[in-house]
């Protein structure tokens, strides 16, 4: 089996490769990134073959399913500030790319895995959020993947073309980066308490996230690509936790074992308040994965930022 990871070099995507690799070596794995985001040393050690390139570029993308049985899709701009300030490059990377990607895997008839994003759902404040709840997006980045997951759905009515939309909930854990200006908050705050520095909290710290673990994620893209599993609606994949931001960081404390100084701003134009999945259609679909607890989850990913400062 094949294998074709888009965005491979990214935190999810070469965290999946490694995934991968410790539970069926048997499967090739091919990745594409562009590097704008990824990071090649991501996947130092494993082997794999690399392509540099957009999804985008439909040429590369032609020449990246050759011989691919499956293809998880994750290649995107992420960040909803990100696509506030260029909405452009999030619709090219994240709609047109989808498109790109789902041409491709048609012309091979590869079964496509994709990550759309709880952000779809924006301003419907129901808790917790089914995936027949209706959506409203509020950022560009949210637009992209509605429309991405909605054409993902669509192939498989107009075309039979084996698919599954996954809507990612706030993933975190070891490689997710720190150093950009669109890093996520796990990241950031444990990087910044690791540095002294404290922890920017963009309102009241109320706002709540369902938090899940990239070792959750993994184990559902890698069943899905080897079981090919279809579903012609969304999925989330989260597990009905619902942590605001002040409980966060009250468990990385503990973990640190320290105390942290938080420093308030404003709030960010576009971010969602509250976000919780229902859990039960992954549980439906993925009955064998069991969620990893946020402090434990919280205790890897400090464990990891400490061996990358060699401070473990």
């Amino acid at each position: 089996m094949r294998v074709l990871i888009t965005g491979g070099a990214g935190f999810i995507g070469s965290n999946l490769a490694r995934y991968f690799a410790l539970h069926d070596p048997s499967v090739d794995i091919r990745v594409i990134d562009d590097l704008s985001t990824g990071r090649m040393t991501n996947l130092d050690g494993l082997d794999v073959d690399i392509r540099v390139a957009s999804v985008a570029d439909a040429d590369a993308m032609r020449s990246a399913v050759e011989d691919v049985d499956a293809i998880v899709h994750l290649g995107a701009l992420g960040s909803v500030p990100r696509s506030i300030n260029d909405p452009m490059a999030s619709h090219v990377a994240n709609l047109t790319g989808t498109l790109t990607v789902l041409e491709a895997a048609r012309s091979v008839g590869a079964y496509v895995v994709f990550a759309s994003s709880s952000s779809v759902y924006g301003a419907n404040l129901k808790l917790p959020k089914s995936e027949f709840d209706w959506t409203r997006p509020m950022s560009p980045y949210a637009v992209t993947k509605l429309g991405a997951e909605g054409y993902t759905l669509a192939y498989q009515f107009a075309y039979g073309l084996e698919t599954l939309a996954f809507r990612f909930f706030n993933v975190y854990g070891p490689l997710q980066p720190a150093d950009h200006a669109y890093a996520a908050v796990i990241p950031r705050f444990v990087d910044a308490a690791l540095d002294g520095r404290p922890l920017v909290v963009h309102g009241d710290g109320l706002q709540s996230r369902d938090f899940t673990h990239v070792e959750s994620v993994c184990a559902a893209l890698f069943t899905a690509s080897v079981d090919r599993i279809v579903a012609p609606d969304p999925v989330n994949l989260a597990f009905g936790t619902n942590t605001t931001l002040l409980e966060l960081i009250e468990v990385l404390e503990a973990e640190l074992g320290f105390k942290v100084a938080v420093e308030h701003t404003e709030s960010r134009v576009g971010d969602v308040r509250a976000s919780q999945a229902d859990g039960l259609r992954i549980r439906e679909y993925f009955p064998q994965i069991a969620p990893v607890p946020l402090a434990a989850g919280v205790a890897t990913t400090v464990d990891w930022f400490k061996r990358q400062r060699g401070q473990a």
